[in-house]
């Protein structure tokens, strides 16, 4: 597979990251300068956000959390020359499946929809490293 076809889900789900960071940063400067939080509530760390600039905050943070294993895999895939079109189309699952969660996580929140499709992300990266472990140790 081409370098760019296998780079390109991760430059998307990168894009996601980056629209949520921005948008959590809107949602916060409005809640600072809208009088809903005030600097010595937030200044040490604290989860004192209105709902709407925590719920896209989590959403954020949450991009750091099972992505991660989805960056490690393609960043050792690629060298090890294994990111081949199994790889490259299950990439593309694994990013819907993270556009849907953070479609849910900013909307309704729906605490079982989201989870079903975290479900499904979980699955699918899990499918992609037993592929990609199963070719590295068998030597396939």
């Amino acid at each position: 597979m081409s370098i760019q076809m296998v780079l390109l889900p991760v430059f998307v789900l990168i894009g996601l990251t980056f629209a949520l960071l921005l948008w959590m940063v809107g949602a916060r400067r409005n809640a600072l300068v809208g009088g809903e939080t005030k600097i010595r509530d937030i200044a040490l760390g604290q989860p004192n956000w209105p709902n709407r600039a925590t719920q896209i905050g989590n959403c954020y943070k949450n991009q750091f959390e099972l992505p991660l294993l989805f960056y490690i895999l393609i960043a050792l895939a690629m060298p090890l020359r294994h990111a081949d079109l199994f790889i490259v189309l299950m990439s593309w699952v694994f990013v819907v499946t993270r556009f849907a969660h953070a479609g849910i996580f900013v909307t309704s929140n729906d605490l079982g929809q989201r989870s079903t499709v975290w479900l499904a992300g979980v699955l699918v990266l899990l499918a992609m490293w037993i592929y990609f472990a199963l070719k590295i140790l068998l030597l396939i």
